[in-house]
């Protein structure tokens, strides 16, 4: 499952890419076999994952990527057609029915962008049982963690923020989400596992190199607001000043996240 437009994650992958923690990666990397490779990414959208991290990898690297939306599939598969380092094969599935059909036991490490701030408690659990079970490494991106700011600062963005974190507690597909929460609850199901976790942000930060990417992200939080209660007119006001910063070039966000490898000992 994914529930996001090719569009939106076309504007967010440079974003997400200059945010991802390197020393919480280069933990997950260290701890996958010397050679090839054998990599499943859940949730994996339009490719991202691989776009990351393959050019970190050695030259012999199979990619499984799995995801609810044929669509993005798609544009997963026609990207990496030509991918010279190994396989890209793309599974359609529904991870919150069908988690447990995957081939854990085939991989030799798992990893997923954000996504955990998506799903249930339930579903981290069971996640985290079948990594475990197997043994393997794990590395979760861009779990957001609750904190977002801009600059400069406006008397209703606390309201924001506040009205954002309880949306993305909704149901995102499998229930009532973790949101905020997430990070904190995968780190201690990991640690509780006997695994050694290693975690670091890797907060989105973007100006007026990323103002298409920014309106949308805008957007996003006034309609998250709207259905969260806050008042029309106030959110109307909001937008419109938020905007004319960012045509003006004027308007920095920045968005917690946090990184997390779990690596088995």
């Amino acid at each position: 499952m994914s529930g996001f437009s090719a569009d939106w994650l076309r504007l967010r992958e440079p974003v997400d890419l200059a945010a991802r923690n390197g020393q919480v990666e280069a933990a997950f990397l260290s701890a996958l076999p010397k050679g090839p490779v054998r990599l499943m990414d859940l949730a994996s959208g339009a490719g991202s994952t691989v776009a990351a991290l393959s050019d970190r990898l050695g030259a012999s690297q199979d990619w499984l990527l799995t995801d609810n939306d044929p669509a993005l599939l798609e544009v997963s598969r026609k990207r990496y057609s030509q991918f010279g380092k190994g396989a890209v094969a793309c599974r359609q599935v529904d991870l919150s029915a069908d988690l447990a059909s995957l081939p854990f036991a085939e991989v030799d490490g798992v990893m997923t962008s954000a996504f955990l701030d998506l799903v249930t408690r339930p579903f981290l659990e069971r996640l985290v049982g079948l990594v475990t079970a197997a043994r393997l490494p794990f590395l979760a991106s861009l779990t957001y963690d609750g904190r977002a700011s801009c600059t400069p600062a406006d008397p209703f963005d606390e309201d924001i923020r506040q009205a954002m974190n309880a949306h993305q507690k909704t149901d995102k597909g499998f229930g009532a989400a973790l949101g905020p929460d997430a990070a904190d609850a995968a780190e201690a199901l990991f640690a509780a596992a006997g695994y050694r976790v290693v975690s670091g942000p890797s907060d989105w930060h973007a100006g007026r190199e990323a103002r298409d990417f920014q309106r949308e992200l805008i957007s996003g939080w006034v309609s998250a607001g709207l259905e969260m209660g806050l008042e029309p007119e106030r959110l109307s006001g909001w937008l419109d000043r938020r905007m004319e910063q960012i045509s003006d070039g004027n308007l920095v966000i920045e968005v917690g996240h946090r990184d997390i490898a779990a690596i088995p000992v």
